[in-house]
């Protein structure tokens, strides 16, 4: 068999993203910009798009920077994976001001 016969499999596009929502689960929402031209004035222009994303193990939380990869579908709106974590989202503590006393006069 030749190696004509046997087409290389590309390698799977990879979106860089802000996750939004992990609320679904094993899913996750990300967001992606992406920056382009105006077709009539030529100023640049943000253009954002929601990918649902595969995450098998609940890794990654709202505000975390990942990487996603092309994947076969897993359901109907689900054809993205997580491939990484970049960078995790800082989680702001918020102190309980009701047992301190004098907080509230």
């Amino acid at each position: 068999m030749s190696d004509l016969a046997t087409p290389a499999r590309p390698r799977a596009k990879t979106r860089e993203g802000i996750v939004v929502s992990n609320k679904m689960d094993k899913t996750a929402v990300v967001s992606v910009s992406r920056r382009v031209r105006h077709g009539k004035y030529q100023k640049t222009v943000v253009r954002d798009k929601n990918y649902m994303v595969h995450d098998e193990n609940n890794a990654c939380s709202p505000g975390d920077r990942v990487l996603i990869a092309e994947t076969r579908p897993m359901s109907r709106h689900k054809r993205w994976r997580l491939s990484r974590v970049i960078e995790q989202a800082v989680q702001l503590v918020v102190a309980d001001l009701g047992d301190v006393e004098g907080a509230g006069k």
